[in-house]
């Protein structure tokens, strides 16, 4: 059976971000999409201009109304605009047990755009880092969890991924994207091994939504039964294809899109 993956983000109306990329991501990589929206923001490629935040209990209406009706595999959880969010998200979590939840803490958009509120940080360590089955900060939102300096080599991201198990992930991927160099390195801790992964830096503009575009891509390939280290490596390689034919993509003047349908579209 095609698996079921919920997505429980914001809505990017330009496509690329967002439940937009979470959506066509979860559809290239072979699974059934569905979304509980968290914030309406107004954005494009060059960056952010308003957000719009439903009440939290209409945000509990959706996420109970897929539990109720539709069996989950996996879920990936992307923008919480503030702590009320997050802890009514973590309790619906609680309730229904999904065997995967993937947790991208969107803080920053691409363009540099603040995405959350005070106290977003504190609730999702205190909520959600212990449910999540992996968090995927990069680099400045780790540091930013992890309260701690951002690091200028591969060894930070060592000591940032294992402080933020020490804080309670159950395994964190810190992504080294926004390190110089010919890769792009990012450092795995489950809790008792360090793992790296390592891909060929693409250079390109069109990087909006690469972050939800990974995470999702893990959570697809998890309900579709891979391990946590093969799904991270799969799913690097979707997204390195993706970012590689992305100039054939015309969309917007700042940072455009991936290509995710790069294996569909001839």
């Amino acid at each position: 059976m095609i698996p079921n993956v919920l997505s429980i983000a914001g809505s990017d109306p330009s496509g690329g971000a967002g439940i937009q990329a979470d959506l066509k991501t979860f559809s290239a990589l072979g699974c059934y999409g569905m979304a509980a929206i968290t914030a309406l923001t107004a954005q494009n490629t060059q960056g952010v201009t308003g957000v719009h935040v439903p009440p939290a209990s209409f945000l509990v209406d959706q996420i109970e109304a897929i539990f109720a009706d539709v069996t989950v595999a996996a879920v990936k959880i992307g923008m919480l605009a503030n702590a009320e969010i997050v802890a009514a998200v973590a309790a619906c979590l609680v309730r229904h047990h999904p065997p995967v939840i993937v947790l991208d803490p969107v803080l920053v958009a691409t363009s540099g755009d603040s995405l959350g509120a005070p106290g977003v940080v504190e609730a999702m360590r205190t909520h959600l880092f212990p449910l999540a089955t992996l968090i995927t900060p990069n680099l400045p939102e780790a540091a930013r969890l992890a309260d701690m300096p951002e690091p200028s080599g591969i060894a930070g991201l060592e000591g940032l991924a294992s402080r933020l198990c020490e804080l309670g992930a159950r395994a964190a991927l810190v992504k080294g994207g926004h390190l110089s160099g010919e890769t792009a390195d990012d450092v795995l801790f489950d809790g008792e091994a360090l793992t790296h992964f390592s891909a060929p830096r693409i250079v390109t503009r069109n990087t909006h939504g690469t972050g939800c575009t990974l995470s999702s891509a893990i959570a697809a390939h998890m309900a579709r039964g891979m391990s946590l280290p093969d799904a991270i490596r799969a799913s690097k390689a979707y997204l390195s294809a993706a970012l590689e034919a992305s100039d054939v993509l015309n969309v917007g003047h700042g940072h455009g899109p991936v290509h995710h349908f790069r294996w569909l579209w001839s």
